[in-house]
């Protein structure tokens, strides 16, 4: 699995129904499981972004599925990050000629 970071954005629609987020919530952890995707946690942020997401995933294609998805519904925009565990950063080092 794959690991990620999501830098989300509520839209104006986003904001407008807010109330309703803890639901959308619960609909996008049913959907990323349904879709192989495992959010670990979610973030309320303060800054540039209002959400931040972990999540791992089998592929990229799965993981743009699951944000185009949500995309789709009005709510978000999202920024995404692939990152790499330490474990993996260390043979990616080790690799550097």
């Amino acid at each position: 699995m794959s690991a990620y970071v999501l830098l989300c954005n509520f839209t104006d629609q986003g904001v407008r129904t807010i109330k309703d987020a803890p639901k959308r919530r619960a609909a996008a952890r049913e959907l990323a499981k349904k879709l192989g995707v495992d959010v670990k946690a979610s973030y309320l942020a303060i800054g540039p972004h209002d959400l931040v997401i972990h999540a791992e995933a089998p592929s990229d294609e799965a993981l743009a599925t699951y944000l185009l998805s949500l995309g789709s519904r009005g709510n978000l925009r999202t920024t995404t990050l692939k990152v790499f565990p330490e474990a993996t950063f260390d043979k990616i080092v080790g690799a550097v000629a």
